[in-house]
């Protein structure tokens, strides 16, 4: 029998997968059982898989058809330490981004989909000098290894950035 923590963490997974479906009218799913299976130790599986078996397993949404460097890892917990912005750390969110970047391959677009209870729903996207995003009400967060982090609204992040998005996404870019 599947954890109430599990279920809860699926069922986000889920919701991430339709938003990204309805938004680009392309099918995005959640990852079979979930976690990387390409990832961190993980990581010399993709000597013996196709492109396509990779991306199908690289964190926690298989992208639509025209999204191949799309890296997603989503987290829906009780609460957040949101007061920690202010000490420059918070080993929760640390966890996360270097979970995220496990699985990461160079030129990705690496986001992190965070939910809390009665809090709402954020998004953490690596940021990067190239990368011109319209912002609003956010925090740049350092990470001491994988550099620098756009934090947002999941929802106007996504208002203001839904086609910067498909194009860092995209195998043209």
């Amino acid at each position: 029998m599947t954890s109430p923590q599990k279920a809860k963490g699926g069922g986000f997974e889920r919701q991430i997968a339709t938003f990204l479906t309805d938004l680009y009218g392309e099918k995005f799913i959640r990852t079979p059982n979930s976690g990387a299976y390409v990832g961190g130790s993980n990581s010399k599986r993709k000597e013996f898989l196709h492109e396509g078996q990779i991306r199908s397993f690289k964190g926690d949404i298989i992208p639509g058809q025209s999204f191949p460097k799309l890296n997603a890892e989503c987290k829906f917990y009780k609460d957040f330490p949101f007061h920690q912005f202010f000490t420059g750390s918070i080993k929760i969110l640390d966890l996360w981004i270097a979970q995220c970047m496990e699985a990461a391959d160079s030129g990705d677009f690496n986001i992190l989909f965070m939910k809390f209870n009665r809090k709402g729903t954020y998004v953490a996207v690596h940021h990067s000098d190239t990368t011109s995003f319209n912002l609003k009400n956010h925090f740049i967060y350092t990470h001491q290894t994988h550099g620098s982090w756009i934090i947002m609204d999941h929802q106007t992040f996504f208002e203001t950035n839904s086609k910067q998005v498909k194009q860092l996404c995209s195998s043209q870019s």
